[in-house]
């Protein structure tokens, strides 16, 4: 059943969000597809470092990832129902972006064609039409849980993006005028 899901997504089969939706014992299984395809993505683009700062980047390039997820998701319901009354609940919105999350496991082929020169030129436009795919799997995914119209879903997907993109700014500034950096954390491992 969830192969079939995740090929749902992948084709943008009709009614695949909505069952996600609807099915409460998704919830676990959509953090699990976010964790995971996270995991996957830092593991790839982690992989020219040494082996120490290799492991450190992929486990904390995935925390960061999963809790950037989850925070997109809660502003972006907060979004739909702060400005259009949209009737959807955090979970609903975990279920349908988690399983849209899939389509970042793009990231991954991305990640192991820079280790190729050739592949990489060749796969650019592949890994380019599969990141705007994506995009258009959380609009609908976000549609789907939203239940608005497709202007007010867009509206809203944005909002919610930009309202990230600065919470993300500022933790960021915080944490970079605390000295918490990538460097600090090796640090506390020995790594250099």
């Amino acid at each position: 059943m969830l192969t079939d899901r995740i090929m749902g997504a992948f084709t943008f089969k009709k009614g695949t969000y909505a069952e996600v939706e609807k099915d409460t014992s998704f919830t676990q299984t959509a953090w699990i597809l976010v964790a995971v395809v996270s995991f996957l993505q830092q593991l790839g683009s982690n992989a020219s470092r040494n082996i120490g700062h290799w492991f450190i980047g992929t486990i904390v390039g995935t925390i960061f990832a999963v809790i950037g997820f989850a925070l997109a998701a809660f502003v972006i319901a907060w979004v739909g129902r702060s400005l259009f009354k949209a009737d959807v609940t955090f979970e609903e919105m975990v279920r349908t972006l988690g399983l849209a999350y899939i389509w970042n496991i793009i990231g991954v082929i991305g990640a192991l064609a820079a280790f190729s020169g050739a592949l990489s030129c060749l796969l650019a436009p592949a890994l380019f039409v599969g990141a705007i795919l994506g995009l258009i799997a959380w609009f609908v995914a976000a549609k789907e849980a939203l239940d608005l119209e497709w202007v007010q879903t867009i509206i809203t997907v944005i909002i919610g993006w930009i309202v990230l993109f600065v919470m993300l700014a500022i933790a960021g500034a915080v944490l970079g005028l605390l000295g918490v950096t990538a460097r600090g954390v090796l640090g506390l491992f020995g790594g250099q």
